[in-house]
């Protein structure tokens, strides 16, 4: 897929849960309304789980958020990137997970759950909301959501394998446990 030589470089800059170094990366392309990124998000913490601790997957989340689906997408991206700001690596994680856990889906997570997860996760209520007002996170979400079309990403979850020889591999869909399992052990 020619259109997956767009996609950015895993960095610094992103949200890698696992080692850097391993053998096998996942960059997922994820919207937090959506239900199948939802059934996804417990696939990859399972993935996770068995190949994590041995170095062997990298897990790298970005932003996806379809406007025309799902219009309290984006607002929950960027409060995401507000808890990273805040608190890191880990209370973004934990964010986007209690995200996932709460929300029914499609549209249905009540805004004002934002900040209370933000206070759940002992991250500084004040500042989250003025973190959340003030766009400061925006374009990020932008970048993340462009760089996601131009690599050919047009519904989600939208992951990408890269493998260890730097192979990329397009996958579709929320592919359950026992699907990812194969396509790693494959690799």
């Amino acid at each position: 897929n020619a259109k997956l030589e767009n996609l950015k470089p895993v960095s610094v800059q992103d949200h890698i849960l696992g080692d850097p170094k391993a053998l096998i990366k996942i960059v997922e392309f994820s919207d937090l309304e959506c239900p199948f990124c939802k059934e996804f998000h417990k696939t990859m913490l399972q993935v996770m789980q068995q190949y994590g601790p041995k170095s062997q997957v990298a897990w790298i989340y970005r932003h996806f958020p379809l406007d025309q689906l799902h219009s309290k997408a984006r607002k929950e991206a960027e409060a995401a990137e507000c808890a990273f700001n805040l608190g890191g690596n880990d209370k973004f994680w934990s964010y986007i997970t209690k995200v996932f856990e709460i929300t029914p889906s499609n549209n249905g997570l009540d805004p004002a759950q934002l900040p209370i997860i933000a206070k759940d996760l002992g991250l500084d209520q004040a500042a989250f909301t003025e973190c959340q007002t003030s766009g400061q996170t925006t374009a990020t979400v932008d970048a993340q959501h462009q760089n996601a079309i131009k690599s050919g990403g047009n519904g989600t979850p939208f992951p990408i394998v890269i493998t260890a020889d730097g192979k990329k591999i397009a996958l579709q869909g929320a592919i359950p446990f026992e699907g990812m399992k194969q396509l790693i052990d494959g690799l």
